[in-house]
């Protein structure tokens, strides 16, 4: 079928849509049940945009190939440089030959660009191109005009910036507008969707993974490796053969190493050309992510299965039932509520004296994890700690120990990463703060109060079915926080009304076709720029991308090995991880292995058990390189050939690290020695109600004040390593003042004591 074709029918479709829609609501009072409004959908018909034209870098030209010797010179004469220059310049301010060069894709700056590359070029070569030298050499004895010049000059910028002659083709290309044709498996079958909705512990998951079992085939698709393990080891137990596929681990059930049925995997290593019965994605609400949306859309578009079950947030009902239209396909919904209760308490916490078991404190950031865990363990209690970047064999394991009865450990202290992926036996959530910093949909970083959505997956962990707390409790740890946590889970979850999409391989390897010059950050800046998406999509988040293929631009790659590289999951905050990175593309291009010696030698293979944070933190990092070396194992099995071993190491290295976490106070208190009283409650950070962006930059510039005298310090280096926020030091430096000012008054008044004990014995003795 055409792709007009495709269009029309598309248009049709979207009229059809908007009757149905006119007619529910015209007939709301007799029916109930929500009306789904359409949106307006671009044709191809409408204008496209213009391009960005600050991402056309021009090419240097390879000036050899174009001269004609000095067939112009003995044609003519030669030509008077001084001359030929009053006459570029001429051209150059001519109003009409910029219009005329406009209409032609040049706008200002591409004009003025090649304008400046054609007079270097004319004026600095030595034999030009026959025909030109003989239309400059008229105009400069005037019997031509400057006019004259124009063609030539278009001639030279269609050279230096090549995508003004394929503009149309690149266009085509970058459409975005009807992703669902991507995949035509999908659209050869008629799928049934079943959306599960309800809020965190419903059991929404629960319904559709039964149904994967009892299916003869399955797919299930989450957004963790530790969610996919969870399917995998449910699947197995159940005597439901079923394989693990991530993006650094294969594990096939067959001995002869042949798909089982069912496979439990992460969303972005899901196939869309497989046919399966049942397919489950997970945490849909997550297709309006900035940076993976793509993975939920490809899915939820791609996925080869005759029932597609999609669990979330009913926030996104409507754009489900809405998309899933684009594809003539209908949605039935099943809602779930919550299995247990959970009530926001009318009280903070205010002080780690009122800590009881079972409670979970939520920080964003691992110094307040490091500093609450620490003021814990000097109150006597222990503690089990869960961020991010722990791998997830020791998250599995802190966990473990947090939900075991007969541990002594009963306290939690976590970032948001318990919201997914870990089964927690927790009775309260406690928010240490309601600030988190976020990347939006520029790729900037900054500052925000968590969402509803955020909270309320949060503090849903508190009170599990099947756990030992039947009802959860939820409340913060600072007073001011209260009625900003209370008025944030009152609101509604703003409804999903975009999805994200990605450009593919092959889409970036027609690109290159047309601009063979141009590096790949700038192939896919050009890509995004030139996109066309209609309103029910937008363009991911691509900076992660493009800082991996600025970092490897020097070294030679073909084109897919570039971009495959360039999609590696890794953590550009980690500066070793990157290092490892470059490293790791850099032997690839020597066509070298890379064996299981070279990686040994490279992360100093054996290590030993971390002696302080930041040894902790180091071999995070390199835990994460080993996992970059099984995520690009599975895309070049040639080039890194010893995955058994890396995986061997990994988990040795798994274990030092949980055995580092487990010391993890000890660890902290090795940062600084001098450091031995039991910590104080941090004092409340006010202010939180009065808004996100003005909260978030008070906290700034208060973190900017006074760290002026501790440059040299050991507390100076802490915070410049960020194992130390300037936030914290300065509640530690007010908290020492005050127990040094406790003990100068303990100590005086024990000096004066014997004195006045001296004096009342004198008075018995005169007596």
């Amino acid at each position: 079928m055409s792709l007009n074709r495709c269009v029309y029918l598309f248009s049709r479709l979207q009229r059809h849509i908007s009757t149905r829609a006119t007619r529910s609501a015209a007939g709301s009072a007799h029916q109930a049940g929500p009306v789904v409004c359409c949106r307006h959908v671009s044709s191809n018909s409408s204008s496209p945009k213009p391009p960005d034209t600050s991402l056309f870098v021009p090419i240097a030209l390879k000036t050899d190939s174009l001269s004609d010797g000095s067939v112009g010179i003995e044609l003519t004469q030669p030509l008077d440089k001084s001359e030929l220059l009053k006459v570029l310049n001429r051209f150059y301010k001519k109003k009409e030959m910029q219009k005329l060069a406009a209409d032609h894709g040049l706008d200002a700056r591409l004009f003025h660009q090649a304008f400046i590359s054609f007079r270097k070029y004319v004026l600095d070569e030595t034999s030009l191109p026959a025909d030109l030298h003989i239309i400059l050499s008229d105009i400069c004895s005037g019997a031509g005009h400057v006019d004259d010049i124009y063609p030539y000059f278009m001639r030279h910028a269609k050279q230096i910036f090549p995508m003004l002659d394929c503009m149309d083709d690149l266009r085509k290309i970058s459409d975005l507008r009807v992703p669902a044709n991507w995949y035509p498996d999908a659209r050869a079958i008629q799928r049934k969707v079943i959306f599960h909705a309800g809020p965190t512990n419903s059991g929404k998951t629960y319904h559709a993974i039964q149904r994967y079992l009892a299916a003869k085939s399955g797919v299930y698709c989450g957004p963790l490796k530790l969610l996919a393990h969870e399917i995998f080891e449910k699947s197995n137990d159940a005597g439901v053969p079923c394989d693990l596929v991530t993006g650094e681990e294969r594990t096939f059930m067959d001995s002869d190493g042949r798909a089982s049925g069912h496979v439990a995997c992460t969303i972005e290593m899901c196939s869309v050309t497989t046919p399966y019965e049942v397919a489950v994605i997970d945490e849909i609400q997550m297709i309006r992510d900035p940076s993976r949306g793509w993975a939920w859309t490809r899915a939820l578009l791609g996925l080869c299965a005759e029932e597609i079950h999609v669990c979330g947030e009913p926030a996104a009902i409507d754009f489900v039932r809405e998309l899933m239209y684009t594809t003539g396909e209908e949605v039935e919904v099943n809602t779930y509520q919550r299995l247990t209760p959970f009530s926001i308490l009318d009280h903070a916490v205010e002080s780690l004296e009122n800590l009881r078991p079972g409670d979970c404190i939520v920080c964003f950031s691992k110094n307040d994890i490091y500093s609450i865990s620490r003021q814990i363990e000097a109150r006597g209690l222990e503690c089990a700690v869960i961020y991010g970047s722990l791998p997830p064999g020791t998250k599995l394991s802190q966990a473990k120990k947090f939900n075991d009865p007969d541990d002594p450990c009963k306290i939690l202290v976590a970032t948001d990463a318990i919201g997914m992926g870990l089964n927690l036996s927790i009775r309260r959530v406690i928010f240490n703060s309601l600030i988190k910093p976020n990347v939006n949909e520029k790729g900037e970083k900054q500052m925000e109060t968590i969402s509803t959505s955020q909270a309320l997956q949060i503090s849903g962990r508190a009170g599990r079915f099947a756990s030992k707390f039947k009802e959860g409790e939820v409340t913060t740890m600072h007073t001011d926080d209260l009625p900003v946590l209370k008025e944030i889970l009152s609101l509604s979850v703003e409804p999903i009304t975009t999805a994200g999409l990605h450009p593919t391989a092959e889409q970036i390897e027609m690109f290159a076709y047309h601009l063979p010059d141009a590096t790949l950050s700038n192939l896919v800046d050009i890509f995004v720029s030139l996109s066309q998406v209609d309103g029910m999509y937008f363009v991911c988040n691509i900076d992660d991308f493009k800082f991996l293929a600025d970092m490897i631009q020097h070294i030679p790659l073909n084109l897919r090995s570039r971009y495959v590289f360039c999609t590696a999951p890794i953590n550009k905050k980690q500066p070793f991880v990157c290092t490892s990175f470059l490293k790791f593309a850099r032997q690839f291009s020597r066509d070298e292995p890379l064996t299981f010696d070279w990686v040994a030698r490279h992360v100093s293979w054996p290590l030993s058990a971390p002696k302080n944070i930041k040894d902790l933190v180091h071999l995070e990092a390199v835990h994460d390189v080993l996992d970059l070396y099984l995520w690009l194992s599975y895309r070049f099995m040639d080039m890194f050939p010893d995955t058994a071993l890396v995986r061997g190491t990994q988990k040795e290295l798994d274990e030092i690290i949980q055995q580092g976490v487990r010391n993890i106070t000890r660890l902290i208190r090795a940062a600084d020695p001098t450091v031995t009283g039991p910590l104080q409650t941090q004092g409340s950070s006010g202010g939180q109600a009065g808004g996100k962006n003005a909260n978030a930059g008070s906290r700034g510039q208060r973190g900017q004040r006074g760290l002026g005298e501790t440059d040299s310090s050991l507390a100076g280096r802490l915070v410049r390593d960020g194992l130390l926020t300037p936030d914290l030091l300065r509640q530690l430096q007010r908290e020492w003042s005050k127990d040094r000012k406790q003990e100068f008054s303990n100590q005086s008044a024990l000096a004066t004591e014997p004195a006045s004990n001296n004096k009342e014995k004198r008075k018995k003795k005169r007596k």
